[in-house]
This record gives C-alpha cells, sequence and structure tokens, in this order.
C-alpha cells in the first residue's frame, strides 16, 4: 500500500481557526421565524438548519478550533416589543448555557431587541454583567433604525462603558423589494448594507463617541474599501465633519474575510485595514461546507498572504480581541 501523502500547507485542515463569525439557529427561533413568516428570510428559500453537534461536526472537518457564536439576520423583532424582548433573552440564556457546556469550543454575543432601544439597553447589560457573554452583535439596521441615528446612544453608551465587542451584521435594507430585484438579499444588499451603516457610523460621529468599542465588520468589510477614499474626498466637502479622519477610523475597525475576499477583494481591503485587523469566518451554517473549504483553501493558498499572515488572522488577532481565547493559544 502506497504511503498516505502528506497534505500540504495550504491544506484546509492544516492552519486551525477561531471563527469569528458562526451563527446559531437553535429549533426554537426556527419556530419563531416560521410562525412571524420569516421562513425564507431576506429572501432566502429557507433558513437553514443547524443544530450543536452539526456545528462541532462542520468545525472539525475544516479545522476550526473555536467558533463566536451570533443570532443572523432579520434578527428577534417582527413588529412586537415584548414578543422580541422575550426571543432575545431565550435566544441568550440558550447561547450562555452553550458556552457553560462547551467552554473550549464556543464564544457568544448577545442579541438586542432592537428598535426597542430601551428593552436592548436592558438585555445588553442583562447579558454582558449577569450572562457575561463575549460581546454583542447587532444588524446593520433594524426595522430601519440604523446604528449612527441620534436614538442609538443609549445602546452604544452601554457600549463604552463595558469597552465592549461589537459585531455589526447586515441584514435586508429598508424598501428592499425595490432594489433587490427578487433575488436573495445576501448577494448583493447585504454587502452594500453593511457599506452604507459603516459609513454612517463614521459620519454620524459615533464612532468618535464610542473609542473603546471594538467594532468587528463582516464579509471584508463589503464595498468598503473601494469606496473609503471617495468617501475620505467628498463627505469633507460637503460636509461639516470637523477633523474626522474617515480613512484612519474604517482602518482601526476589525474586518472578517468571510465570504469570497480572494482574488479580487482581499488587495483593495489590505489597502484600508493592517493585517492585524483581519479574522477569519466562516458563515456557517448559511455558507454551505464546499463553500467553506474553498475559501479556506483559497485564503491558504494566495501570495497576498504569508503563512505568518495566516496565522494571526486564523487564531492570533482572535485572541487579541477576545482575550479569554489565549488558553486556546497553541
Amino acid at each position: 500500500m502506497a504511503a498516505e501523502q502528506a497534505p500540504s500547507s495550504n491544506d484546509v485542515r492544516t492552519w486551525e481557526r477561531i471563527d469569528f463569525h458562526a451563527h446559531l439557529l437553535p429549533d426554537f427561533y426556527q419556530r419563531a421565524l416560521t410562525e412571524t413568516g420569516e421562513a425564507g428570510p431576506d429572501g432566502m428559500s429557507a433558513a437553514p438548519g443547524w443544530n450543536v453537534q452539526d456545528a462541532l461536526s462542520m468545525m472539525d472537518r475544516t479545522g476550526i478550533r473555536f467558533a463566536v457564536l451570533s443570532l443572523s439576520s432579520p434578527g428577534v423583532h417582527f413588529g412586537d416589543d415584548a414578543a422580541a424582548r422575550r426571543l432575545a433573552r431565550r435566544i441568550n440564556e440558550f447561547g450562555a448555557a452553550l458556552v457553560t457546556e462547551q467552554p473550549d469550543r464556543f464564544a457568544m454575543l448577545a442579541t438586542l431587541p432592537l428598535p426597542d432601544v430601551d428593552g436592548a439597553v436592558a438585555e445588553l447589560e442583562y447579558a454582558l454583567d449577569v450572562l457575561h457573554l463575549d460581546g454583542v452583535a447587532i444588524e446593520t439596521n433594524a426595522r430601519g433604525l440604523y446604528p449612527g441615528d441620534d436614538a442609538m446612544r443609549p445602546v452604544f453608551e452601554a457600549l463604552e462603558a463595558r469597552s465592549a465587542l461589537l459585531f455589526l451584521h447586515p441584514t435586508s435594507p429598508p424598501n428592499h423589494g425595490s432594489v433587490s430585484f427578487g433575488r436573495p438579499r445576501p448577494i448583493l444588499e447585504f454587502p452594500l448594507e453593511t457599506t452604507r451603516a459603516v459609513i454612517d457610523l463614521v459620519l454620524a460621529g459615533t464612532l468618535r463617541r464610542s473609542p473603546r468599542v471594538r467594532v468587528l465588520v463582516p464579509h471584508g468589510g463589503g464595498a468598503l474599501a473601494v469606496l473609503a477614499d471617495r468617501v475620505a474626498t467628498l463627505a469633507p466637502a460637503q460636509m461639516d465633519l470637523g477633523d474626522v479622519d474617515v480613512i484612519a477610523e474604517l482602518g482601526a475597525l476589525y474586518y472578517d474575510v468571510a465570504g469570497m475576499p480572494v482574488p479580487r477583494q482581499l488587495p483593495a481591503l489590505l489597502q484600508l485595514a493592517s493585517k492585524d485587523r483581519l479574522l477569519y469566518g466562516s458563515d456557517w451554517p448559511f455558507t454551505p461546507i464546499p463553500i467553506i473549504e474553498a475559501m479556506a483553501a483559497a485564503i491558504g493558498s494566495t501570495d497576498l498572504l504569508t503563512d505568518a499572515d495566516r496565522e494571526h488572522i486564523g487564531w492570533r488577532n482572535a485572541v487579541t480581541l477576545l482575550p479569554r481565547l489565549a488558553a486556546l493559544a497553541h
């Protein structure tokens, strides 16, 4: 029998990763989506299945050592504040229990019942101060309320007081039917929503007022890298922005590389953010395993990154952003 060929240095299984962009969809949340008419969220045919064992199996298959979980779009608010508060609490307690059971495999980012700002602040305080979750995940808009809106100041003040980690996940834009042409919104509207929401955080002054909040932007920042110079040039010419430095503020954010950043997006992103600001993300279960493997292989083989870069993106930067993961360092 011929000797088994050793895997190459770029084999998806050979560079263990911390996954900063992974989602959970417990059965009770799936039922809530169905009951509220959101069984096919964001124009998709259906939400993907999810359970803990499948998540662990996917991680083991693809070389993911640890996953930071969050709820994806469409969130928990379907028009009723009280129902959204209950569902957010249930999601957060489910995630906290999972982290307690599997502390060496999972972290959890809290879900908030936005656009109910009072409820969101109360849930943020409970999730971070009582459940001790690892950060907060919000969407690029909550029923039309964007993070940079003045109404969101209490949420950012609570985040700032805790030097919290904030994951900004895209969702469908308001009036999406007029711009998506009936196609699933994750294809194009999600990265454009991300771009819109982050630029608004810069131009509204939210990031400058919240310097201790560590903001993580998914999918390589959407179109931010290719539009940053346009915004940095035109916005000060047409608005009173004071001494805002658009490029510096965008470069201070963290970006995960979920999606397909190679070969075209990553070169632009590396012009905007340093490599110590990039994190690995799978976007499972919304991204099928074969695509996850293809994305990881592309990052593993691109000449845009050295092996040291891949190690930092794979797990070292994650440990810096979430220090409790230092125990997993290898």
